[in-house]
């Protein structure tokens, strides 16, 4: 065997063995925190915990505005290393809609126009960047 071959053959198996053992750079966000973390939070926070204002009746079809802000004590910062990725709706467990927000550039509250045939619980999920997402929920009446 030449001494081309064999550093060809020590380099591929080098390249190999580095490349193919270790774990991938591109690991997603579910790979990089810990369950805590990860998981949503309900418990009030000034700066993070959602406030929702709908109707607490409307009529079935008929076409309503939903509102969220994040921050229901004060507002959640903007900013580029700090923000809201996403605010989500849900209806009985069900997304109806999402608004992904951009930093510095979105302040973070969202109005959703919505029309239901049924009652419930909305909830409203948001993501910033430092933490776990935080939730809320509010019971909605759907009258005939």
């Amino acid at each position: 065997m030449s001494t081309t071959s064999r550093w060809i053959a020590a380099w591929t198996i080098a390249f190999a063995a580095t490349t193919l053992a270790a774990s991938p750079m591109w690991a997603g966000q579910e790979e990089q925190f810990t369950p805590e973390f990860k998981a949503v939070r309900s418990a009030p926070d000034p700066k993070h915990t959602p406030k929702i204002v709908a109707p607490d009746t409307v009529k079935r079809g008929q076409w309503f505005d939903v509102t969220v802000s994040v921050g229901a004590g004060s507002d959640h910062p903007s900013l580029g290393e700090h923000f809201v990725r996403y605010i989500a709706l849900y209806i009985n467990g069900a997304e109806i809609s999402r608004a992904y927000l951009h930093p510095v550039f979105s302040f973070p509250k969202v109005t959703f126009t919505i029309a239901l045939d049924e009652g419930g619980v909305l909830k409203v999920l948001e993501e910033p960047t430092h933490s776990a997402a935080w939730e809320a929920s509010k019971p909605i009446t759907v009258t005939p």
